[in-house]
């Protein structure tokens, strides 16, 4: 696994002419794929292009253009600047076996399986089982029917990166429900030490509807009582009574 880091962005600036702007930025580099294999690199951009970079490989700092090339020549002469850069090759390889444990240690994903809407599909309904915040990224969610796979109305997500080093995968199977049949979710991943599965219970979706419905019921009755308690009170408070004799 070839990782690639960047652990600190040294320098951004622009410099404008008259027609347009021309963007430069420097970029410290840490590259390893492993504890031990680390190359540490310094670079220049100008216009997205590389001019010139120290490399830890090489122990020197390297022009790609005639200018920079003037300036590499410069800066290898100047001792206090390659102790510099060996000072943070040196860092980069302190902090290199710290984010590979990270990057090694795999995250348990957590799993939700539910029933979805699926209005444009011929089927009456469709499951949906989705896996969060898992790491790496390499993971499989395979449906079962009576513990048999089912590969046919399944569709899946591609991996999608949280942006925080953790991924998101969905997957859907069209379903028509039929009585006593078990649906379940399996999930294979690194983080597992054996597959994990999740059953679909249609009854407890149900009761869950039930309540729901129950509760706006009884939210809509109380605003009536409410309502009426309020419209009662403000006709008796404005009546006056006057005496017939």
């Amino acid at each position: 696994m070839h990782i690639r880091c960047t652990l600190l962005l040294t320098s951004v600036f622009l410099l404008f002419s008259r027609a347009d702007a021309y963007f430069g930025y420097g970029v410290v580099r840490c590259l390893f794929t492993s504890k031990d294999d680390v190359v540490y690199l310094a670079q220049l951009y100008f216009n997205k292009v590389l001019q010139g970079q120290y490399n830890s490989t090489l122990g020197k700092y390297v022009g790609y253009t005639a200018k920079m090339k003037e300036i590499a020549d410069e800066l290898n002469k100047n001792q206090r600047f390659l102790e510099q850069e060996k000072k943070n090759e040196q860092k980069c390889r302190t902090n290199v076996p710290l984010v590979f444990d990270v990057l090694s240690r795999p995250v348990e994903p957590t799993v939700k399986l539910r029933l979805a809407e699926s209005p444009e599909s011929e089927h009456p309904g469709m499951l949906m089982c989705s896996a969060y915040n898992f790491y790496p990224k390499q993971i499989k969610l395979t449906w079962l029917r009576d513990g048999k796979e089912a590969t046919s109305n399944v569709t899946s997500t591609d991996e999608l990166p949280n942006g925080n080093w953790l991924y998101q995968i969905h997957s859907y199977l069209e379903i028509i429900p039929k009585s006593g049949e078990n649906i379940s979710c399996m999930v294979e991943h690194a983080s597992l030490m054996e597959p994990k599965f999740y059953d679909w219970d249609p009854t407890s979706e149900a009761e869950k509807n039930k309540i729901a419905i129950g509760v706006a019921g009884l939210l809509l009755g109380l605003v009536f009582v409410l309502g009426g308690a309020v419209f009662y009170k403000r006709n008796t408070t404005s009546r006056i009574l006057v005496p017939t004799s």
